[in-house]
């Protein structure tokens, strides 16, 4: 196992993690578990932001900018619901 592929895995636990921590603070009716959970949640998504910016900085995870009018074609689909 290589360090990208350790670093994919990380990102992708990191990513269902919030998740769980989203729809527990979300539900949750207690304000001190409210509150711990949300601390948490904030914690894991400044973790999976640090790992992003790693594999990118390393060229592990690439990010190809849209054409601005394939964005408008999108845009003008989804409008006329088709």
């Amino acid at each position: 196992m290589n360090d990208q592929l350790i670093m994919e895995n990380y990102l992708l636990l990191l990513k269902s993690t919030v998740e769980v921590f989203v729809h527990g603070t979300l539900e949750s009716s207690n304000p001190e578990v409210r509150d711990a959970l949300k601390c948490g949640l904030d914690m894991i998504m400044q973790a999976q932001a640090d790992t992003y910016d790693m594999m990118r900085d390393f060229g592990w995870y690439t990010v190809t900018n849209v054409k601005s009018n394939v964005i408008e074609k999108t845009y003008q689909k989804v409008q006329s619901g088709n």
